[in-house]
């Protein structure tokens, strides 16, 4: 599923990653004349390096016409390709199986980079190197050990420095998805680190080679005529690559006395008619003492580096098992502070735990109607993430009650005994507060306060006697900060018990005002923090063009009710076309002597106004909020305005 732009880049990269390896494999096997360990070197390293691994096989080593191998493969700085991807083959080896393993043992980040280095070092050593070169090499396992120690220790020094800084900056950058080996993405943050680890370890490579350190790359050929194995060889054991041996027993057996300009003097060895894998060198280290304690201790240098100087920026005690699959909104500030808990509460909601769709003919907040049993008014209420259209383009993926953003209204009267059953179907637990009611403790919500948290799957029974009236609501209480910025907020109206206390009104309206955050598809709660500002308001999930219009007659009043249902912002509502007259306050009847006239008010998070307003004159009066970007939609005005605005159409002659 493609859920970031970047994902089209990711599934290209592991296509091509594959092809590439499946040509290498093909052509290796089907007549590239070298050993075994290097043909697997490549089909490894171009595995894991996808398009770039096949770029150095056809220009370093592929063999550019029968027989052209040898003169091919002379340069050093090829014989230094050669070395490095047989580095890279082994080491990166270990390296990707190790975070796979530790990513699903859940083991923090400066653990896994520990582990994933002792395992490339010691697969790369004692696999690629002792093991499988050893009929190259000759001598035993042990001596093979001792010899490739060193030049293996440098080598995956300055691969693993490479590799380090780009893993963690693109593992636990924005995407976390990387951290997590079920994702592609994964994949592909492992293949850029080798592609780092590789361009590192080239330069050191190249020297180890001209020092007669380590091998470089090989020609290996069958002689049909003669009925045996013809070995012209170029490696790092820095035999001249013009030294072909066409027959074993004209081989020389005395020792070079001297070299091709750039390389050091090596010993060749003695060869009899031994099958192909038969010990074909062993090198002389050209490198000086002072050489080697150089550049060993700079390699030491830059792998403390690269394994250190992340955990100056990112939070390296993290697992991938917390926030594997975690995305970060753009922009978010994250510091080596920054925990799982609040990334999580933090990150996208992910497209694949959608369980519904719903278009512009789904209306939010219905009145949902209750059954009655034994007296108690029953209402159900299901959790879920579902994608919610709030314009024609424009669809959020949201935490829903009941499918519907805002949740149902919930309606009921002064001295009802109601219980109201929720079910979750959410990733997150969740519990509902019942916002300024007074009900028994165990009542309230606050989860791990008065209530365990309803898991997933899990119900639970919300029973009590209402005895206020007025406008209130109802929203989560567990991961509220995600919770109910991603819609889970519903509004509640108690009606007093005798209809003649009710502030009459021609109309009745309920204004439930909310922010949003969409960046490429994704939706991020809304939170006024760096990278969590809203791009897009709607009143009741929809944003202007597309909010309700009340349509009224000259003379006729309405009762707005605004509910501060967003969890992080302040929202100075206007009506246009005069003043109105605010008669209640969080969900409690103002004195007459209380009342007051305005035109604005601030409703902040929380806070419910009950308002009368007069039509007084004919025409179309604007609600919004006075903040001009919030009547925006993604920073730009679309038939007038967006966001937190609607109208009210009154009818009459429009000179009244």
């Amino acid at each position: 599923m493609l859920i970031q732009p970047i994902d089209i880049f990711v599934y290209a990269w592991l296509i091509v990653a594959l092809l590439s390896a499946a040509y290498v494999a093909w052509d290796q096997f089907n007549g590239n004349p070298e050993p075994a360990v290097m043909k697997w070197g490549f089909v490894l390293t171009t595995l894991y390096m996808g398009p770039i691994g096949l770029l150095l096989y056809v220009m370093a080593d592929k063999e550019p016409q029968p027989g052209g191998h040898e003169e091919f493969i002379k340069p050093l700085w090829k014989q230094g390709v050669g070395s490095t991807v047989h580095c890279v083959a082994g080491d990166a080896t270990g390296i990707v199986v190790a975070a796979v393993i530790t990513a699903l043992v859940g083991l923090p980040m400066w653990v896994d980079l520990i582990v994933e280095y002792t395992a490339g070092f010691l697969f790369g050593l004692l696999i690629f190197q002792a093991l499988f070169m050893r009929k190259i090499m000759g001598g035993s396992y042990a001596d093979n050990v001792r010899r490739s120690f060193l030049p293996e220790l440098i080598s995956m020094n300055c691969m693993m420095a490479g590799m380090a800084p780009v893993m963690i900056y693109l593992m636990m950058g924005r995407d976390m998805r990387a951290m997590w080996p079920g994702e592609p993405l994964f994949w592909v943050v492992m293949s850029l680190g080798i592609v780092a680890g590789f361009a590192v370890a080239y330069p050191v490579n190249v020297w180890m080679v001209s020092r007669g350190m380590k091998h470089g790359l090989m020609t290996v050929r069958e002689d049909a005529h003669a009925g045996h194995y013809e070995k012209p060889l170029s490696d790092a054991g820095g035999m001249h690559p013009d030294m072909q041996m066409a027959e074993p027993s004209a081989v020389s057996t005395q020792p070079h006395d001297r070299a091709p300009q750039g390389q050091t003097p090596m010993v060749a060895a003695k060869h009899t008619n031994h099958p192909m894998g038969s010990p074909m060198q062993h090198m002389q280290n050209g490198a000086t003492r002072p050489q080697l304690v150089a550049v060993t201790g700079f390699s030491l240098l830059m792998l403390l580096a690269g394994m250190t100087l992340p955990s100056a920026f990112f939070n390296l005690r993290l697992t991938a098992e917390e926030v594997g699959g975690a995305i970060m909104p753009p922009g978010m500030i994250m510091t080596q502070e920054t925990s799982a808990a609040a990334m999580l509460d933090m990150a996208a909601v992910d497209p694949r735990q959608v369980t519904a769709s719903y278009g512009l003919d789904r209306q939010g907040a219905q009145t949902l109607a209750p059954r009655i049993e034994n007296g108690v008014k029953i209402f159900d209420l299901e959790t879920s993430v579902i994608r919610w259209q709030i314009l024609p383009s424009i669809s959020v993926n949201a935490y829903a009650y009941n499918g519907q953003v805002p949740g149902p209204t919930l309606r009921f009267r002064r001295g009802d005994r109601v219980r109201i059953n929720v079910t979750n179907r959410l990733p997150d637990s969740t519990t509902v507060h019942w916002h300024g009611l007074i009900l028994p403790n165990v009542m309230d919500g606050p989860a791990k306060i008065t209530q365990a948290p309803i898991e997933n799957g899990q119900s639970y029974s919300y029973e009590f006697t209402a005895v206020q009236s007025g406008t209130y609501f109802y929203h989560s209480h567990d991961h509220v900060d995600r919770q109910q910025a991603l819609g889970l907020y519903g509004a509640l109206i108690i009606d007093p018990a005798n209809s003649a206390d009710e502030i009459a009104a021609d109309h009745d309206y309920t204004i439930q005002l909310q922010e949003w955050l969409v960046r490429d598809g994704l939706t991020y709660p809304a939170m006024p923090m760096e990278g969590g500002m809203p791009n897009y308001f709607t009143i009741n999930g929809r944003a202007f063009p597309l909010t309700d219009t009340i349509k009224m007659k000259v003379g006729e009043t309405v009762k707005i009710r605004f509910i501060g249902s967003s969890s992080g912002f302040i929202h100075p509502m206007h009506i246009h076309g005069g003043p109105f007259l605010v008669v209640a306050r969080d969900g409690e009847t103002l004195a007459p002597a209380a009342r007051f006239k305005a035109d604005s008010i601030n409703v902040g998070p929380g806070q419910r106004y009950d308002v009368i307003w007069t039509a007084l004159k004919a025409g179309k009066w604007m609600i919004h909020c006075h903040i001009s970007h919030h009547t925006t939609n993604n920073n730009a005005e679309q038939q007038g305005g967006g966001g937190l605005m609607m109208d009210i159409d009154v009818a009459g002659d429009p000179k009244i």
